[in-house]
């Protein structure tokens, strides 16, 4: 699946995708994954269903769906550099993401975010009902703890 539209290339080609590049934005820009190693990276790429925005044949934004295409998905990793922000390409890309034949007809399309629920309720995403019903395992942090 791919749409160029205004110099931009959305594609869910994970040949596309420059690793370096996400994990440079991931590890030194995000705020839920710095200091992630570089393998991390790539394995999570490997096996999840990636969506990159690319201009000029560079990677400008990324995002991707942990799933298993049938009944779940669980979005993450989303971004767009600082440079190309406010163009409305983020909108886009989720546009293209919730189209894409892989997260048709699933139960339950999750995702977490710091500050972008203005972008996510335009998608139909809302506050989770029952967040008690919940649960999970989080290591905060975990890529800034000194390794043994």
């Amino acid at each position: 699946m791919e749409i160029i539209e205004n110099g931009f290339i959305f594609s869910d080609d994970r040949n596309l995708v420059d690793v370096k590049a996400v994990h440079h934005y991931l590890s030194t820009q995000s705020y839920w994954a710095k200091n992630i190693p570089f393998d991390i990276v790539k394995r999570s790429i490997e096996n999840s269903l990636c969506f990159g925005i690319y201009k000029d044949q560079q990677q400008v934004g990324f995002a991707r769906w942990i799933t298993d295409k049938a009944t779940f998905a669980y979005l993450c990793d989303v971004y767009v550099e600082e440079t190309y922000r406010g163009l409305g390409l983020s909108k886009k890309l989720m546009s293209l993401m919730l189209f894409h034949p892989d997260l048709q007809g699933l139960r339950r399309y999750h995702l977490a975010t710091l500050d972008a629920h203005g972008l996510y309720e335009q998608f139909g995403f809302k506050p989770i009902e029952n967040p008690e019903r919940h649960m999970g395992i989080v290591f905060k942090d975990l890529y800034s703890q000194p390794n043994d």
